[in-house]
């Protein structure tokens, strides 16, 4: 199969969709992989590497993806990319569809079909492609908010760990799942007080075992959001819905009762955020100030450190490629339902219910289109 990798063009996103080292596992395996001149050089692999690896180099992304039966990618195509996917083209990336209408009309229009990493499973609920970048996320989003916490960032000025005789910062993370519980551990690693809140009685109890007491782990209601928000110096949204938008769990409202000078951030701003008052930034502008109140809201966070997260996000990807390339779609997804979960977008249909709920669009279940098929 001809793959193709176009460089990243989202603003600051420096990851590429396939480094080196996974070029050089297709081309042994006989296929031909195309890649756009300079995709590389935000992990350090310029052309030569590439080439070295068995790649092809294209001038620009339109040779690209016209010479190409798989696109390999990090980020949803931008806009400007909508109108270089064709009918049967096969896209595989992060796509985030039911926060981004303009993008699903487009792949619908396209007939491309969309295969959406964040949507596969593993057939025990975890989300495998999901998984590197949201231990990434998790481990920057108190990186991050211990820097917006301090007073020239419009934080409250306050060290995570405290210092002898002052207390420690108070950190809540909404959502006990690979994000938070990243989280959790680097920011008790820094000495902070930990709390996580989860509306799951078992991730708590794994939790609790996980970290041996050392955090509060908290059942979620409104009534308990709100209490241990109103503690907390730095809140870090963790809460995930397997290709739905994110639910708002901290109001516009809620943001009276917060600390002034606390720090919000929103892992989940991929999904649309689970702050009401949530909006993209980038790695360039990262924070904003509603009520006070610091919103740290990076839609593309595991960008900012693009050699580890693109090398993570290959070793989970790579397996995957390989299926893609060198078996018949449907034949692949109907033997296997958890890769079946990532397709999004197949023929100008949406095959993913939350992508259809979100924009009451009409919904085709996967393999019962694909045995028709």
């Amino acid at each position: 199969m001809k793959i193709g990798v176009p460089t990243e063009i989202k603003k600051h996103e420096k990851r590429v969709g396939l480094v080196p080292g996974a070029v050089r596992e297709l081309v042994t395996r006989g296929h031909e992989v195309l890649v756009q001149s300079g995709a590389g050089l935000g992990i350090g692999a310029d052309d030569q590497q590439y080439e070295a690896a068995g790649a092809s180099i294209a001038a620009d992304a339109a040779a690209v993806f016209a010479s190409s039966d798989l696109i390999v990618k990090v980020k949803e195509p931008q806009e400007s990319e909508y109108g270089l996917l064709r009918e049967g083209q096969l896209l595989f990336t992060y796509l985030h569809l039911a926060a981004d209408r303009p993008l699903t009309d487009a792949l619908l229009a396209s007939g491309a079909t969309g295969i959406a990493y964040e949507t596969i499973t593993d057939g025990r609920g975890g989300l495998p492609l999901l998984k590197p970048m949201s231990e990434i996320a998790g481990r920057m989003a108190i990186q991050a908010g211990a820097y917006a916490l301090q007073a020239h960032n419009h934080g409250a000025g306050i060290l995570l760990g405290g210092a002898a005789g002052v207390p420690a910062a108070e950190v809540l993370v909404i959502g006990g799942g690979v994000v938070g519980t990243n989280a959790a551990k680097m920011a008790l690693g820094l000495g902070a007080r930990v709390s996580i809140i989860d509306k799951s009685l078992q991730r708590l109890a794994e939790l609790d075992d996980l970290f041996g007491g050392r955090v509060n782990t908290v059942y979620s209601t409104r009534d308990s959001i709100a209490e241990w928000s109103a503690r907390a110096d730095l809140l870090v949204g963790a809460v995930l819905i397997p290709g739905a938008a994110a639910p708002k769990l901290i109001t516009r409202e809620m943001l009276k009762s917060l600390k002034p000078g606390s720090v919000l951030v929103d892992v989940a701003i991929d999904q649309g955020g689970c702050f009401e008052t949530s909006k993209p930034t980038t790695h360039d502008e990262p924070t904003y100030v509603v009520d006070d109140v610091v919103h740290y809201c990076v839609a593309n966070m595991p960008g900012g450190v693009p050699r580890t997260s693109a090398l993570a996000l290959n070793n989970a990807t790579l397996p995957y490629i390989e299926k893609l390339a060198e078996n018949e779609l449907c034949q692949l997804l109907q033997k296997d339902a958890d890769f079946a979960n990532g397709l999004n977008i197949w023929q100008g249909r949406v095959m993913n219910a939350a992508v259809a709920n979100a924009f009451q669009l009409d919904y085709a279940k996967p393999l019962e289109v694909l045995r028709a098929a």
